[in-house]
């Protein structure tokens, strides 16, 4: 069995529980997480069976550390994305991409499947994370609103929506398809939420704010 060496102690730890996070993931996304085991994880990293309860009490305990590790790293990729981009509407294409090709690498079970598997408090921190990431979207779209890009609406409810055509979109993605056609059907996908929420684009397809409306008719005007 391979010895993972590292210059310390502590980087020794975070050695091993990458490994066992990264082994984790592999066998997710191969063998799913019925009947999948400590031992096989302990196996694919590379350490032994006790190792890695050292780090991780049971597999549910294991399925939140792997999902929060994803997600973190998502969310700095993606703040660092937004980062680069001005335009409210061009933020809103850059989340959905990502949310899609996320969507479509990570293979964590879906919500109900991981109830069955997690404690109440367990699910409840994945719940925050993706509470962050509502947010986060809710922030953008009240932005492309105040901005004059979209029309006023319920942004909680615009991102509810939002986040349920990913998840369409991301279930589809997984027939084998070439990466030009995925790109395709993704910036497809993109424009479509855009033009969904309203926004509009000129010849060259960059953002422009909406037509002035008219103030709404008073019975006292």
């Amino acid at each position: 069995m391979p010895r993972i060496t590292a210059s310390s102690n502590a980087a020794q730890r975070e050695r091993t529980q990458r490994a066992v996070l990264d082994a984790f993931g592999d066998l997710l996304y191969s063998n799913g997480l019925t009947d999948l085991t400590m031992t096989q994880v302990a196996k694919t990293a590379g350490v032994g069976r006790t190792a890695v309860y050292n780090y991780f009490a049971d597999m549910g305990e294991l399925l939140v550390a792997y999902a929060l590790d994803k997600t973190e790293r998502f969310v700095s990729d993606l703040h660092r994305e937004l980062a680069a981009v001005e335009n409210p509407v061009d933020q809103l294409g850059v989340y959905v991409r990502f949310q899609i090709e996320d969507l479509s690498r990570r293979h964590l079970p879906p919500g109900q499947a991981m109830r069955t598997v997690l404690s109440p408090e367990d699910f409840a921190k994945l719940g925050e994370h993706v509470q962050q990431l509502q947010s986060l979207l809710a922030s953008i779209l009240q932005r492309a609103m105040d901005e004059g890009y979209l029309p006023e609406g319920d942004t909680d409810e615009l991102s509810d929506l939002v986040h349920g055509s990913l998840t369409s979109t991301a279930d589809r993605s997984k027939s084998v398809q070439s990466e030009r056609a995925q790109r395709e059907r993704t910036l497809a996908t993109v424009r479509f939420i855009q033009r969904g929420l309203g926004a509009q684009f000129d010849a060259d397809s960059r953002p422009v704010r909406l037509p002035s409306q008219p103030p709404a008719l008073s019975a006292v005007s």
